[in-house]
C-alpha cells in the first residue's frame, strides 16, 4: 500500500512538472529574460545607491551563483527553479543541456520531491488524498510553500536586492515548518485552542520579519518585479492544483481501487 502510494506520488510529481514547466516558459521565463537585460548595470540617477561597502553591495543582491550545500537544497523548493534563470554563451546552462531541457529537469526533479512530501504527509497523519480533495491538498501545500514564505521574501528577479542568503534560508524554512503545523491545526483540529495556536504559528515568522537588505537600489524596474512574483505564485499555484489532483486521481484510480 506504501509502494504503491509513493510511486502514484512520484507519477503525479512527473505530470505536475510537466504542466509547470510549460506554465513557466509562457508567464515567468519572459519576465526572467528581460530582467537579465539589466543586471550589471549601475543603478540609474533617480534610484541612487546608498552610501554602504562594495563587499555588502555584493552580497546583498539575488544571485542564483551561490553554491553551498543549503542554498542548493533550498532553491529546489524557491517558487522559480533556477534552472532557467542564467544561460551561457555556449547556449547550455547544465551539463550541456538548453535553458529549457534544465528547466524541465529540474521541475521533473521537484515535482517528484513536492508530491512525496504531500504523499508522506497525507500518510503520517491518516488523512488519504483522495480525487474530492486534492485541489484542497495542492492550496495547503501552496500556502505552506509559496505563498506564506512570499509575505515576507517575495520572489526575486536576478538583480534585486535581497538580503544574505543564508538568513533568508533560516527564516524560509522557519516559517515553512511553522506554516505547515498551523495550517495542521486550523484545518484538522477542533479545539479552540488547537485553532488559535495554529493563527498564532502562522503569524510568529511574519511578525518577527523576513530579513531585507541595507540596499534596496536597484536598476530593475519595480513594476517588473511586482509582475513576476504575481506570475510566479499564480504558475506555483496552478502547479500545487494539478498537483493535488492528480495525485488524488491515481490514488482513487489505482491505489484506492478495490
Amino acid at each position: 500500500m506504501i509502494v504503491k502510494t509513493l510511486l502514484a506520488a512520484i507519477v503525479a510529481g512527473l505530470i505536475a512538472g510537466v504542466f509547470m514547466t510549460a506554465a513557466q516558459e509562457m508567464r515567468v521565463v519572459p519576465l526572467i529574460l528581460h530582467a537579465e537585460k539589466y543586471e550589471g548595470e549601475a543603478p540609474s540617477a533617480d534610484h541612487p545607491a546608498t552610501q554602504e561597502p562594495a563587499a555588502v553591495d555584493h552580497d546583498q543582491h539575488s544571485s542564483l551563483s551561490d553554491t553551498s550545500a543549503v542554498g542548493a537544497l533550498l532553491s529546489t523548493f524557491s517558487p522559480v527553479t533556477p534552472a532557467y534563470a542564467h544561460e551561457h554563451e555556449e547556449g547550455g546552462i547544465m551539463f550541456g543541456m538548453s535553458r529549457f531541457s534544465g528547466t524541465l529537469l529540474a521541475n521533473l526533479v521537484t515535482g517528484a520531491g513536492f508530491s512525496l512530501l504531500l504523499a508522506g504527509v497525507s500518510l503520517v497523519i491518516g488523512y488519504p488524498i483522495t480525487l474530492a480533495n486534492g485541489a484542497l491538498w495542492g492550496a495547503f501545500g501552496w500556502l505552506t510553500i509559496h505563498l506564506l514564505p512570499a509575505i515576507g521574501l517575495p520572489p526575486e528577479l536576478p538583480g534585486f536586492p535581497a538580503a544574505e542568503l543564508g538568513d533568508r534560508q533560516a527564516w524560509w524554512a522557519a516559517t515553512v515548518l511553522l506554516s505547515a503545523v498551523g495550517l495542521y491545526l486550523l484545518a484538522l483540529r477542533r479545539e479552540l485552542v488547537a485553532k488559535i495556536a495554529g493563527l498564532a504559528l502562522i503569524a510568529a515568522p511574519q511578525f518577527y520579519g523576513a530579513p531585507q537588505p541595507l540596499d534596496i537600489s536597484s536598476n530593475v524596474p519595480a513594476v517588473l518585479g511586482a509582475e513576476f512574483a504575481v506570475a510566479a505564485l499564480a504558475t506555483t499555484l496552478a502547479f500545487w492544483l494539478v498537483l493535488g489532483v492528480v495525485s488524488g486521481f491515481i490514488n482513487d484510480r489505482f491505489v484506492n481501487a478495490r
